[in-house]
């Protein structure tokens, strides 16, 4: 390695590790747009970036790549109009594998150094890739900065750390003596080399295109593996940027480029398939559906797989201290980039006879009232409300709003296009409330977007078990409950840890569901059908290298 990258930034690594043991409040990369932090011109010039990269070819060059790739569209109304180099399977594979030999040998300092420094760099960029999140995703530009920037290099940061940590535990070398009593003891020298499993896949989602595929990536080449990045065909751009970063970095630091390639192709094409079955890929990262992620685990059978899928996130309402606060804050959990996050919540299960609040007692015709009008209060203002709505990635997603309408329940707020001032073409929605009972089989599956069903249960011990169920059977990224009780709220605590999901109690504050923070909340838990992992924890990195030790006599030199 001809430059050190791993000493430049290692006070970043200790403070990182010491986050993730206190799980206090920690970050390099701060996350709001500051002109003081980011340099007066960022923000002009990431919007110039962004800009020049329409209309054109990227660039990013791989080798033999001989076509090119990109149907990109802006759920802002526009396209992008950006062509990718793009690369077959076999040659992707090729490439890969060739880098990975001297990738492994460079070793755990190299590889983390590497990582560092690329997402140093990125930071650097955060106002580029925020809007190229921002136009591949239809996040609403803050929350493009934030989750597609610092959040999602902090995750990245997060994952490399936890690599470190594991593979620093492992000594190089090791004297053995073991005493034979009357005899000479055994004097034996042991050597311990960290190495990858192999070539990686990250394969990337449309809706957060760096938040999901920055732990899987930076977790898999911080133990030395080399990664081929298979973005979604609708969401290129950002981890285009990303890879061609990384490449950078590799070679200032002395290594093949090809150590990260960009598997670009579009909507129509089997390169995800022809890649995630391939014998030589040996980590697959993805970020989907259920129906994807499922088929993977399954059939992947060379790979180890870690998967993020669809979940039924949930609500128990018991009793409220504030119901206007606990209002607010589900509101703006509910129109949260229209609804289209993994952590967003779906059903809000509220006892048919009604709950106890602070202006006494609430019928649950009133509890609804009183999250509608929070939605409408929210929604009122449309150049306000699509800064926190955003525009829906795909009309899928719309078209899935329409089929809930159907579904003849009686409409709390029905869901609404939103004029926005900048774009007039965006495809925007307001969140649709809808009553139900809690025996609609309709409640037990992922509607995924703005679509929200608040449940009439027998009684708050119904909604427990209701909860419990839905994450046991069909899986779940997140749970609230609302409760003056604490029996109740040990109730449901107890039912969290029993079914395997991440419990919130009472947010009413600055704090929403939809909401975790790296290197203190872990994101999933890999303990229901929803995830098979935790970003990030030590099993997310650590079966991503193994061990292979060499031993001699001491006497005898090597």
């Amino acid at each position: 390695m001809t430059v050190d990258f791993f000493h430049a930034h290692q006070d970043t690594l200790e403070q990182a590790l010491k986050a993730i043991q206190t799980r206090e409040y920690w970050t390099p990369f701060p996350e709001m747009p500051s002109p003081r932090v980011y340099g007066e011109d960022a923000a002009a010039q990431g919007q110039a970036t962004f800009e020049a990269y329409q209309n054109s070819t990227f660039p990013l060059e791989l080798d033999g790549a001989t076509q090119y790739v990109g149907q990109e569209r802006s759920p802002y109304g526009f396209d992008l109009k950006v062509r990718y180099p793009a690369l077959d399977a076999q040659t992707l594979i090729d490439q890969s594998s060739l880098a990975l030999d001297s990738w492994r040998e460079a070793g755990p300092k190299a590889w983390v150094g590497v990582c560092l420094e690329a997402l140093h760099r990125l930071n650097k960029q955060s106002f580029t890739i925020a809007n190229a999140v921002q136009h591949t995703s239809g996040q609403a530009f803050m929350m493009a900065f934030q989750a597609g920037g610092p959040h999602a290099q902090d995750r990245g940061l997060e994952a490399v750390t936890y690599a470190w940590q594991e593979m620093s535990r492992i000594p190089a070398l090791a004297n053995w003596v073991k005493p034979q009593g009357k005899h000479d003891p055994i004097d034996m020298q042991k050597q311990f080399t960290v190495v990858p499993r192999g070539i990686g896949l990250v394969i990337g989602c449309s809706t957060f295109p760096t938040w999901n595929s920055y732990p899987g990536l930076f977790a898999s080449l911080a133990t030395g593996n080399t990664v081929i990045v298979k973005p979604h065909p609708g969401a290129i751009l950002p981890l285009a940027i990303t890879v061609k970063i990384l490449r950078e970095v590799l070679v200032e630091a002395g290594f093949n480029p090809n150590v990260v390639l960009l598997a670009a192709h579009d909507a129509d094409s089997e390169l995800a398939q022809q890649l995630s079955m391939h014998p030589e890929v040996k980590i697959i990262d993805y970020t989907g559906s259920s129906a994807t992620g499922n088929y993977l685990e399954q059939h992947a059978r060379q790979a180890l797989v870690y998967t993020e899928k669809a979940g039924v996130n949930q609500i128990i309402i018991d009793s409220a201290p504030d119901i206007k606060a606990v209002a607010r804050n589900l509101a703006f959990s509910f129109a949260l980039y229209s609804g289209q996050m993994c952590t967003a919540p779906q059903n809000i299960y509220v006892p048919k006879d009604g709950i106890q609040t602070d202006e006494g007692h609430l019928s649950f015709d009133e509890v609804c009232a009183a999250l509608g009008q929070a939605v409408e209060r929210l929604c009122s203002t449309p150049e306000r409300a699509v800064e926190i709505t955003g525009a829906l990635q795909n009309d899928a997603t719309a078209a899935r709003i329409q089929q809930a309408k159907a579904l003849g329940l009686e409409v709390i707020v029905d869901s609404q296009p939103l004029a926005h001032p900048v774009y007039p073409e965006a495809r925007t929605a307001t969140p649709l409330l809808l009553k139900t009972e809690a025996t609609n089989p309709q409640i037990m599956q992922e509607w995924f977007g703005p679509i929200i069903f608040v449940v009439a249960t027998d009684s708050t011990e119904h909604s427990i078990q209701l909860a419990g169920e839905t994450v046991r059977e069909h899986g779940a990224l997140t749970l609230s409950a609302y409760t003056t009780d604490a029996t109740t709220a040990t109730k449901v605590r107890k039912m969290a840890e029993r079914s395997g999901v991440s419990l919130s109690l009472n947010l009413t504050g600055a704090v929403f569901i939809n909401q975790t923070a790296a290197y203190s909340d872990f994101h999933g838990t890999g303990a229901n059908p929803a995830a098979n992992a935790a970003l990030s924890d030590s099993a997310y990195v650590s079966n991503r290298f193994r061990v292979v030790q060499t031993r001699w006599h001491t006497e005898q030199s090597l």
